[in-house]
């Protein structure tokens, strides 16, 4: 990757290497494979995947000298790991999201926690529209009813819905949200939200309740994080608000919809379609969803572009090298 060309340090001999500081890399993302050369010239990567040593095992030999990790979103980082790494003080993650790590006992040992910021809001925001679009046009379902040779023999393909002018609620107006919302209003939607608090920048109209806001939206749009106040947030209740005609995006965490009662509103027309980048159980997928084609699928690629993975790889790099200097972390998470 070119972006890293400039932190290499070409001949690096042995002697040097174990005098760079320790970074544990427990199922690294897989962007990371890439690159790992160019972290390899700063960092001395500790890796318990090429070891025959049990995990505890191996951390014991590390234990005192690792003071900072690489994470991805499917390493969880509870307090059976955090005990066996007495000296960490620094976790980057790959994931603008941090339901995998344990924040109050990270907060316990004074762990500071640096995640992917807002490298990703962009094109998650790009892909929320995209699903959307998909879901109310029915883009994919045509591209298949065509690809089945169903155009000459059953005519038509049915209507689909207009974007311009529908009530779109977004749950979560972080950076991701209102990069949606801009979106969102360039097509002529309205837009109103669901946030924990208000914000007192934004001139959209704020709903508390996520149940008032489905009452008063078509669409619902979930850009929040997960956490125990959001989990399962989208329930039976919220559906029935939603109603008949209202649509569905995910594009935050499978967890956030209480997902079998989703299915059974797909499944019966309850509801009117859902576009999903996320599941509870990933990567198990409801079967029953397959045959819909109101249900437009992603397998949780939001945030994976070219572009959006160099940027990411660079703010892990930018954030470990910081941590070793004693300088602030660049997308360090506040109020964790």
């Amino acid at each position: 990757m070119e972006h890293h060309q400039n932190h290499s340090q070409p001949g690096l001999n042995l002697a040097t290497k174990h005098h760079l500081p320790k970074v544990l890399t427990i199922r690294p993302p897989t962007v990371f494979k890439s690159v790992e050369s160019d972290f390899s010239q700063k960092f001395q990567l500790v890796k318990p995947g090429e070891s025959q040593l049990p995990l505890d095992q191996f951390l014991a030999t590390h234990a005192h000298d690792v003071r900072a990790m690489i994470a991805s979103a499917a390493t969880p980082v509870n307090s059976d790991l955090l005990r066996h790494l007495p000296s960490l003080k620094c976790i980057v993650t790959s994931s603008a999201g941090i339901d995998r790590i344990d924040l109050q006992e990270c907060r316990r040992r004074g762990i500071a926690i640096a995640n992917a910021g807002t490298v990703f809001s962009a094109v998650v925001a790009d892909t929320a529209v995209a699903l959307l679009i998909d879901v109310l046009r029915r883009v994919v379902a045509a591209d298949r009813y065509v690809r089945g040779g169903n155009w000459p023999v059953k005519g038509d393909y049915p209507l689909g819905s207009k974007l311009g002018g529908k009530r779109v609620g977004i749950v979560g107006l972080g950076s991701v949200g209102m990069e949606v919302a801009k979106r969102l209003e360039a097509f002529g939607c309205t837009i109103s939200y669901n946030s924990r608090k208000e914000k007192p920048s934004v001139s959209f109209p704020f709903y508390s309740n996520v149940c008032e806001l489905a009452t008063n939206c078509d669409i619902l749009i979930l850009c929040c994080a997960l956490n125990d106040q959001t989990h399962h947030m989208i329930n039976k209740e919220v559906l029935l608000a939603l109603g008949k005609e209202g649509v569905i995006v995910n594009v935050a965490r499978g967890a956030v919809i209480d997902e079998k009662e989703l299915v059974r509103f797909l499944v019966q027309g309850d509801i009117s379609g859902a576009g999903l980048d996320v599941f509870e159980n990933e990567p198990e997928v409801p079967r029953e969803l397959f045959a819909l084609d109101n249900v437009v699928l992603s397998p949780h690629r939001a945030v994976f572009t070219e572009e959006s993975t160099r940027d990411c790889v660079d703010l892990m790099f930018a954030n470990l090298e910081a941590f070793f200097s004693n300088k602030p972390l660049l997308s360090l998470v506040k109020n964790q």
